[in-house]
């Protein structure tokens, strides 16, 4: 196990075998810019945080948390995505 998989807790999602961080961290009004969006997700992705939860209203405005969290995907976490569950909305 790694070792940022050590403090966090995860529980087991129904009967799919998918294991969920205890803790998720919401997109809603906190990935204003790339710079918040992406020191906020690495921080939480380094301390055992898998669960990212997104909407394509979250914002502000309406759809930046999706966008914001994409782009710090495909530059810092891109090589981490099999180990992430992100959720989305309508």
């Amino acid at each position: 196990m790694k070792a940022k998989y050590s403090q966090m807790e995860y529980r087991r999602c129904g009967q799919s075998g998918l294991d969920l961080s205890l803790l998720a961290l919401g997109g809603w009004h906190n990935f204003e810019t790339y710079e918040k969006a992406r020191d906020l997700c690495r921080f939480s992705f380094q301390e055992g945080i898998t669960y990212f939860d997104l909407a394509n209203n979250y914002g502000p405005p309406g759809g930046m948390a999706e966008y914001q969290f994409g782009r710090v995907l495909n530059t810092d976490l891109a090589a981490h995505r099999d180990e992430m569950v992100i959720a989305t909305k309508a």
